[in-house]
């Protein structure tokens, strides 16, 4: 019975040797066993995204349809809901928004819009009517967009560095002149009625925009009268200059002469516009505001600024500073624009620096030729080092 006994608490104790052992063993193995199970977790995750690479290499020719399929359809339907030219309106593309689309000829062709003035509505319009009937056709427009496109190519195949619907300015006798591409439209207008550029047009593929349909009907059968052309570059403008007060005027009638200023040295190549902003808050200490058709009238000066230039010329002002009433004198000679007293007395009082009352032609002739063209015609680079030291200059001075 003792014998019985002890043989039982020797197995006893060889059963907890025993697990003592496997619990040292599972305990050296179980690092091994973590990382096996890792390993075979990354096989399985690797060979999952194979499985997947596979499938969208399969699919992808099918889901490339699907999107331009719902592309398609999306321009479809956006073009269905462009309005026809004689619904046109200066709120157009704010009604359009984010709806529309144009080529990269007609955002050339629409930049050109913004600067020209009333008087060459109709020379562009002569342009396009390459038949002479009056009316301008969707095969006639797209000429447009050929001379335009061989433009850009033999632009930059130049190497030209400028980014935008202006041509590179010449320096000419301390005068930039802008060599636009509505210049080469003017100057290309023989290639419009004798080229082939007429016969290449109908052989491209056309791919229609909110432009086109605009004018010319989701079927391309309408044609373009002078009224309904000179009604859209109108709106055009109205609406850009519009979209420009309306941010300034904050639901006013008016915007502040100060605000005037700032929008009127927007764009520029005027460094120091705080003292411009300065002679306005010191000399029109109470505000009496700028209305949108003041706003409106002097912008539509500033596109006629080259006959200003001439008229000013042929009056002899051209090497002296002028007063208010020979100011506004040469703008309605020129222009046929009358700009109110308050308006005349306000440019004034932006760039009369030296305040004798008299503005200096040639300073507010190139600061306004900038304005004009946007910002479209882009700046040296020495002007950008010169505007950067100012702005260190500031900086530092601050400190």
């Amino acid at each position: 019975m003792i014998l019985l006994l002890l043989l039982l608490l020797l197995l006893l104790l060889l059963l907890l040797l025993l697990l003592l052992l496997l619990l040292l063993l599972l305990l050296l193995l179980l690092p091994l066993l973590q990382l096996l199970l890792l390993l075979l977790l990354l096989v399985l995750l690797l060979l999952l995204l194979l499985l997947l690479l596979l499938l969208l290499l399969l699919l992808l020719p099918l889901l490339q349809l699907l999107l331009l399929l719902l592309l398609l359809l999306e321009l479809e339907k956006i073009l269905t809901d462009t309005p026809p030219v004689w619904r046109g309106s200066s709120k157009l593309f704010r009604n359009l928004r984010e709806r529309g689309i144009i080529s990269y000829t007609e955002y050339l062709f629409l930049l050109c819009i913004l600067t020209k003035p009333h008087a060459g509505f109709k020379i562009a319009f002569n342009m396009f009517d390459a038949d002479g009937n009056q009316m301008v056709d969707k095969r006639e427009f797209l000429v447009l967009q050929e001379i335009f496109r061989k433009k850009n190519e033999k632009k930059n195949r130049k190497g030209d560095a400028e980014k935008s619907a202006q041509l590179v300015l010449k320096k000419d006798n301390q005068e930039f002149v802008a060599r636009s591409y509505w210049d080469v439209l003017r100057r290309s207008a023989s290639q419009v009625l004798f080229s082939d550029l007429a016969e290449r047009a109908d052989d491209s593929i056309t791919i229609d925009t909110t432009l086109l349909v605009h004018f010319f009907g989701k079927k391309g059968k309408a044609e373009l009268t002078f009224d309904d052309f000179y009604r859209f570059m109108d709106n055009l403008q109205t609406e850009v200059l519009e979209i420009e007060f309306l941010t300034y005027s904050k639901g006013m009638t008016t915007i502040s002469e100060e605000d005037f200023a700032k929008i009127l040295l927007r764009f520029t190549n005027v460094e120091n516009i705080s003292a411009y902003l300065e002679n306005v808050r010191h000399c029109i200490p109470d505000e009496k505001g700028i209305t949108f058709d003041e706003f409106r009238s002097f912008f539509q000066f500033l596109n006629n600024l080259e006959d200003f230039a001439i008229a000013m010329q042929m009056y002899n002002f051209a090497s002296r500073s002028i007063g208010q009433d020979e100011f506004a004198r040469a703008v309605y000679v020129a222009t046929g624009q009358q700009l109110t007293r308050h308006l005349v007395h306000t440019i004034f009082k932006i760039f009369d620096v030296d305040h004798d009352d008299q503005l200096s032609y040639k300073e507010f002739i190139g600061i306004m030729k900038d304005r004009l063209h946007r910002g479209a015609r882009g700046y040296k680079s020495m002007e950008r080092i010169t505007s950067f030291r100012s702005c260190l200059k500031k900086e530092l001075a601050s400190r």
